[in-house]
């Protein structure tokens, strides 16, 4: 009896473990989600944040902290389209979005963003975006373009029936 509660004890530690322990397996699930959208490889993780490599981007990264985003950067101030087609399937992989309606967004923020020399903010569907171009004062110093993609807040990922 005492093994059938010691058993039963450690099968509930397992299943509902520390949050950490949790946190970490919902990122591994949204990582792979994302290898398998984008066509992506895992470079490395730290913590809540993993990187990853793409034959379209300079750096693709996903922040599994809560918001999750994606971020992904270019050295092209004017990237190739295969950029914004990269951008689509992130964002399709992070929130179940339309890739070709945020391709487009993409490319529009983009464009607003080269005209205004300024980052312009966006949103398609179930999520929204911040693009901008030129240099910058964090880590991506040199001109280049980077769009960020995360989840529209108040929209559920779990579809409802009816």
């Amino acid at each position: 009896m005492l093994r059938l509660t010691t058993l039963t004890a450690l099968a509930g530690a397992l299943l509902l473990g520390p949050a950490p322990a949790r946190a970490a397996d919902a990122c591994d699930v949204l990582a792979a989600r994302v290898i398998r959208t984008t066509g992506a490889s895992l470079a490395g993780r730290a913590g809540p944040v993993a990187v990853f490599r793409a034959q379209d981007a300079e750096r693709l990264s996903l922040d599994c902290r809560a918001p999750a985003r994606i971020t992904v950067a270019s050295r092209e101030r004017e990237p190739a389209p295969a950029y914004f087609v990269l951008i689509g399937r992130a964002a399709q992989a992070l929130a179940g979005a339309d890739a070709a309606a945020v391709e487009v967004l993409a490319l529009n923020l983009h464009q607003a963003s080269l005209l205004a020399d300024a980052p312009r903010r966006g949103g398609a569907g179930r999520i929204l975006m911040l693009c901008e171009t030129g240099p910058r004062a964090d880590a991506f110093r040199e001109d280049r373009t980077v769009c960020r993609v995360a989840p529209r807040p108040g929209l559920s990922r779990i579809r409802r029936a009816g």
